[in-house]
């Protein structure tokens, strides 16, 4: 299995989030990069690659042009409205104003595009969103072109990115544009397991009126996890895509057992649906002593549902998504890929 990956991640470095009422390092640093390429190099994969470079084209395949545009000059203009420090929204079009009017003023665009005021824009934040996409479009390609498998260690991460939101640290939704890239490629159906702790709230907005990519997602129940208010199980899809978005919210304290249950039914879905390539939006952050989660998956766990994945036999790309205990994130997320790869073997 390729593992493609790029230092420019790197050019996200930010130093604040809002949480918990402070503003303290982020979860989400360049530092979860470091951990995991140091486990692939201890446990002797020599198969990481670069990106090629791609242009704006299959980012617009699922994203609106103002949004994009709006986060390549988003820094500049905080900074020449006059505002000190990173780019945080403070204000959003609420459910008792008219949300559907864009202010041209930064400080109100940010609250427009912003799903949640923890991601702060920072300088080199659209330039590694832009690197993140290169990196899946360059290990989506490998799969189109005959491999079995493959890897995008992304980041920024990219579940949360909606249509024309960012939020919960992601910018593009990496997973989606790899799904429309297949798409555009000849696939007829294509699904996207979303294993990360976070509902992938961004990719079932962009996918949920139609029948061409199944959507499913295991997550922390939405009354209790981030983002709230998306994730619930009936939301089944609409229009053309009834019946393709399938939610598995669960309680705090869910352990493998049970976990892997909903991940047996979701493999049925998947199974049923006769999708020509897999997509697997990787969030390790179901792990025991994530700071920001609330399962109880033990690092063995992930080594034994990556080698329940492969026994789906389908091309799957491998999308990093989530996971925030920073020394076991290495761990946990080259499990995944040793169970696959032992699994196919």
């Amino acid at each position: 299995m390729h593992i493609v990956y790029s230092e420019d991640h790197k050019l996200r470095n930010s130093q604040t989030e809002l949480y918990g009422g402070e503003l303290v390092s982020p979860f989400e640093r360049p530092e979860r990069m470091d951990y995991i390429i140091g486990e692939f190099n201890r446990r002797n994969y020599n198969n990481i690659v670069e990106p090629t470079a791609f242009d704006l084209a299959p980012v617009l395949d699922v994203h609106e042009e103002h949004y994009v545009k709006f986060l390549s000059n988003a820094v500049k203009r905080w900074e020449e409205a006059g505002f000190k420090g990173e780019a945080i929204p403070n204000i959003w079009p609420g459910r008792s104003t008219r949300s559907n009017i864009i202010p041209d003023h930064i400080e109100a665009q940010l609250g427009y595009y912003c799903l949640a005021s923890e991601t702060s824009i920072s300088h080199g934040t659209y330039e590694a969103a832009l690197s993140s996409k290169n990196v899946v479009l360059s290990a989506a390609d490998k799969v189109l072109d005959g491999e079995r498998s493959a890897f995008a260690l992304c980041r920024p991460p990219g579940h949360h990115a909606s249509v024309d939101q960012y939020g919960g640290y992601c910018f593009f939704n990496n997973a989606a544009i790899a799904a429309q890239r297949a798409l555009n490629n000849g696939a007829k159906r294509v699904a996207i397991l979303d294993v990360d702790f976070h509902h992938g709230n961004g990719t079932q907005q962009i996918f949920y009126d139609r029948d061409d990519v199944l959507t499913i997602s295991l997550h922390g129940d939405p009354h209790e996890a981030f983002p709230y208010f998306l994730g619930f199980a009936d939301e089944s899809g609409s229009g053309a895509g009834e019946g393709y978005n399938v939610n598995y919210p669960m309680p705090s304290g869910t352990n493998y057992e049970t976990w892997s249950t909903a991940l047996n039914d979701a493999f049925g879905k998947i199974r049923n649906y006769n999708s020509d390539y897999l997509i697997v939006s990787l969030g390790v952050d179901t792990f025991e002593n994530d700071p920001i989660s609330f399962f109880k998956l033990k690092s063995a766990d992930f080594s034994h549902y990556g080698q329940k994945i492969a026994k789906l036999d389908l091309p799957t790309l491998f999308v990093m998504e989530g996971g925030y205990a920073v020394e076991e994130i290495g761990v946990n997320t080259v499990n995944v890929i040793d169970g696959f790869s032992n699994g196919t073997s």
